[in-house]
């Protein structure tokens, strides 16, 4: 086997390169990875962007088609070559680091020079025989990586989006049965770690459910934006390259490939610079990620102990707690999607300064705000599964310990006031205090109200809701 059967050679602007001859990047790829070594966040591991892609460059195909730009043969092979992606294949060649300068283009040419070489196949050629089907001029004709790029993202993202919001939906099924399961337990509620009233264990799973479910109408609201794309706007929002109808036929490719209700931009050139989607995406998921972890804080309070905390509930253990303490467990499952909440926060931070980093026509920092959006809906993901399946359903109670504390609490003679009035909630409270009984205990022995009485207005169903007892505590 000579040199020629195991390279082939590539040219650009810059000079000549070679290739492993079967490699389905090119010589514009191959810079990239030189030029790009940042990070280890690759391309190949976003397929929801590889899949954004891959419906822009068919989209565009279509177009093309239509407007007698590609022949049959180069319009069929580039669309099974992005059939080829859409189902999986050919993502390890997608080499190029997510985080790159060049505003995308790097990103772009990958798509283009994988698709040209999967088309190439597909015509009974071999990689790099660009007359036939060429990166440039057959697959990203009429295309600027300015609308490209964006509108590859835009996808990629919305289909993200779409996988997201099933599993916030599946995490608060899991705490609304927890909420069910939980609701005759009574417990003590807790404003700034002190003891506040009574309420049950359930409404406290419920209100996790509730916080998280109000999220989804703002992710949805958000992820809404992405269906707005400015795919024809070629380099700066004018057009140019591209034939009179060629923008609105690629977008209309584009609706019917996705089956989403994609629409064109009306001002190609204020959208080509504008990356405000990303950024009030990204808020929303913030929004998400803070109640995740106040979430995962309150567990973390709730299953304290075992013996010297709150020790209301029991996580399920995963894991032995430490190299040195025999016995201890730590709460492992909270603590990550706390770390995971952390991590978009941090991500959303980036993306709101590269979105003001936009200059003139362009915002060259959307490689950055692609990176951090995508890796985001995934961590978020990931840690909702991992937090519904490792955590909360596995989650039990201690409930002799809940009532316990009620009955031993300071705070339940709030619930008492409206009956025995202040004078003698204050008295009541004041005396638990000084001497470590319970509130429970001196009323009692004070004769203020009945056990029949005190245990009614102590009850569970009395406790989490407004209500008026026909009670009558003594003067």
């Amino acid at each position: 086997m000579d040199n020629t059967d195991r390279i082939r050679v590539e040219h650009d602007l810059l000079g000549s390169r070679e290739l492993p001859a079967g490699s389905l990047y090119g010589i514009q790829t191959l810079r990239g990875m030189e030029n790009f070594s940042i990070s280890r966040f690759r391309l190949e591991y976003y397929p929801a962007f590889i899949n954004g892609l891959a419906y822009t460059k068919m989209a565009a195909a279509d177009a093309n088609h239509r407007l007698g730009l590609l022949t049959d043969v180069q319009y069929e092979a580039i669309t099974a070559a992005c059939r080829d992606l859409l189902a999986g294949k050919y993502h390890d060649e997608f080499k190029i680091d997510m985080i790159q300068g060049g505003a995308g283009t790097s990103t772009n040419m990958n798509a283009n020079e994988v698709i040209a070489n999967i088309a190439l196949l597909h015509m009974g050629h071999k990689p790099g025989e660009y007359a036939f089907c060429s990166p440039h001029d057959h697959v990203n004709r009429s295309q600027s990586t300015n609308d490209a790029y964006p509108t590859a993202i835009h996808m990629g993202l919305y289909a993200s989006h779409l996988g997201l919001v099933p599993k916030i939906r599946e995490l608060t099924v899991s705490l609304r049965a927890k909420g069910r399961e939980f609701a005759h337990i009574l417990k003590m509620g807790r404003t700034q770690l002190e003891d506040a009233v009574p309420m049950t264990l359930g409404q406290t799973f419920d209100g996790f459910a509730s916080i998280l479910e109000n999220e989804l109408v703002h992710l949805d609201e958000a992820a809404e934006d992405f269906l707005t794309v400015n795919l024809g706007a070629t380099a700066i929002g004018t057009g140019i390259c591209s034939e009179p109808g060629y923008a609105e036929k690629a977008v209309e490719a584009l609706a019917k490939v996705t089956g989403w209700d994609v629409k064109l931009t009306d001002d190609w050139v204020g959208a080509t610079s504008d990356t405000s989607c990303m950024v009030g995406y990204m808020s929303a998921l913030k929004r998400t990620a803070v109640k995740l972890s106040k979430i995962c804080n309150d567990l973390r309070l709730l299953a304290s102990g075992p013996r010297c905390g709150l020790e209301e509930i029991n996580l399920p253990a995963r894991q032995p707690g430490s190299s040195i303490m025999p016995g201890k467990v730590n709460p492992v499952i909270p603590e990550v999607v706390s770390q995971v909440a952390f991590k978009i926060i941090g991500n959303e931070l980036c993306v709101t300064m590269a979105g003001e980093a936009a200059q003139m026509e362009l915002n060259a920092m959307e490689p950055v705000m692609a990176q951090c959006c995508f890796e985001s809906v995934d961590l978020m993901r990931n840690a909702l599964d991992t937090l519904r399946t490792l955590c909360i359903d596995g989650i039990t109670a201690n409930q002799e310990h809940c009532m316990a504390e009620v009955r031993n609490s300071i705070g339940i003679v709030t619930a008492l006031n409206p009956y025995i009035g202040y004078d003698h909630s204050t008295n009541i409270a004041k005396k638990a205090i000084e001497t470590g009984r319970s509130v429970y205990d001196l009323v009692l022995e004070e004769g203020i109200l009945t056990q029949e009485d005190l245990d009614t207005i102590l009850d569970p169903e009395n406790m989490i809701r407004p209500v008026k007892l026909d009670i009558h505590a003594r003067k």
